[in-house]
């Protein structure tokens, strides 16, 4: 790879020459490159995987910037060489994460994370007979990070279960047992 300066010729051409070079631009430098083509090896079950993921990813990504303000919140947080869409597939390709659960009292705290952001979580309280006593959405609280919800009880024997959903509607699931 080669980062091309100051050469006019250059800095009109964009493109493969033949089956050898490429010439491109990124981040406002030229860079001609040897000319890749496909593998020749079989893809593994991960490769596979991942390709499917990042399929999926795209998708989600195509449809959330249909959205005006969910465009230009992605748009803000593009560096350089980044556009909307590449930060909307690195939001739908990864999932929240759950890392804790607390009970206070009769209250329902929630350390959920996302990379950009967590849109939602949605909490169950489940008896000892697997009966959803209720449900309801928590809401942020002031430090930005835990999220609360105020339940009617908490029975012994049952669970909570947390749900955290991004942006993109990708959800991260976790259990609590009560005692």
């Amino acid at each position: 790879m080669a980062i091309v300066k100051d050469n006019i010729l250059m800095q009109l051409v964009r493109g493969s020459l033949g089956k050898q070079i490429t010439i491109y631009e990124r981040n406002g430098q030229i860079i001609m490159a040897k000319k890749r083509g496909p593998s020749k090896k079989k893809p593994t079950q991960k490769q596979l995987e991942a390709r499917h993921k990042m399929t999926i990813a795209s998708m989600r990504a195509q449809i959330m910037l249909e959205d005006p303000q969910i465009k230009a919140y992605y748009q803000s947080l593009a560096g350089p060489g980044q556009n909307a869409y590449n930060i909307a597939v690195k939001d739908a390709y990864r999932s929240p994460e759950v890392q804790n659960i607390r009970l206070e009292k009769e209250e329902v705290a929630v350390t959920a994370q996302n990379e950009f952001r967590v849109a939602e979580v949605e909490v169950k309280i489940i008896d000892a007979e697997g009966v959803i006593t209720e449900s309801g959405r928590a809401f942020l609280a002031w430090n930005g990070v835990d999220w609360r919800y105020k339940a009617t009880s908490l029975p012994a024997g049952g669970k909570v279960i947390v749900i955290v959903k991004s942006l993109p509607g990708i959800q991260t699931v976790k259990e609590l047992q009560l005692t």
